[in-house]
């Protein structure tokens, strides 16, 4: 099969944060049609906020979602300002200024907001909890400030952030739900594809298990569009962009 290119899956974004958390009793019923949702992907290198609309309609619980627009965070990813964590707070104000203008102020109060941290975060959280935690306290604390429902600021595991990967690649290639000839949302009835993300230090591949129970403790269930998947997630360590790098220098040079 062909490996799906870098575009597809920073398209994604975080849609797998939204159609796995966006539950119904979190978007109160409305005669607006409409929905919005705002997710903040708290990375290694930098913080970019996304915001997401999908109408009122649910297929079988599950919303159908699209990206509706982005902002990059000015500045370096949270995790470096563990020197000075009131700063990652500010640095999140001119992105969370401009999502209030992008979202109708009518629907600021139902709009669900999430920030999800990964790799950095987690690695700060192993070397030094009590700065992780100052962090996500002044980040709470500045996402609780605007007039969206702040749902919660939390540190993904990586088994989370690989489930999510999987979930917004096969959402982007209709593998859960597609439009028939007539405009209707029906079951796509394709094979779902496994997800290769590549690091700096390792490599992990998702994938969907064939019966649920061949899968491991570390599976995760999902339940989307009236279906259930378990996926997992194969860690392969030293199997990342800096060592295939190294070994390749290796080889030249020999």
């Amino acid at each position: 099969r062909e490996l799906l290119p870098p575009w597809l899956v920073i398209a994604a974004g975080l849609t797998g944060i939204v159609l796995l958390c966006v539950s119904t009793k979190d978007v109160p019923s409305t005669p607006l049609w409409s929905k919005y949702g705002v997710v903040l992907d708290a990375g290694p290198s930098h913080t970019t906020l996304l915001t997401y609309q999908w109408t009122a309609d649910k297929v079988n619980n599950t919303g159908v979602i699209r990206e509706w627009s982005s902002c990059t965070v000015q500045g370096p990813g949270v995790s470096s300002y563990s020197d000075s964590p009131q700063e990652a707070g500010k640095s999140l104000e001119p992105c969370l200024h401009w999502a209030q203008r992008e979202i109708p102020a009518e629907q600021h109060s139902q709009t669900p907001l999430y920030l999800g941290a990964t790799a950095s975060m987690r690695q700060l959280n192993l070397t030094n909890p009590i700065l992780s935690d100052a962090l996500l306290e002044v980040l709470t604390v500045a996402l609780k400030s605007t007039p969206f429902d702040f749902q919660g600021a939390q540190i993904l595991s990586s088994l989370d952030e690989e489930a999510f990967k999987w979930v917004a690649v096969n959402y982007v290639l209709e593998n859960f739900i597609k439009y028939d000839w007539r405009g209707h949302l029906v079951p796509s009835r394709k094979e779902m594809a496994g997800v290769l993300s590549l690091g700096g230090t390792s490599a992990q591949l998702t994938s969907q298990m064939e019966e649920e129970n061949e899968a491991p403790k570390e599976g995760v269930r999902l339940q989307l569009y009236g279906q259930t998947h378990t996926v997992h997630t194969r860690q392969c360590p030293c199997q990342g962009t800096q060592q295939l790098r190294s070994s390749l220098l290796s080889m030249l040079i020999q």
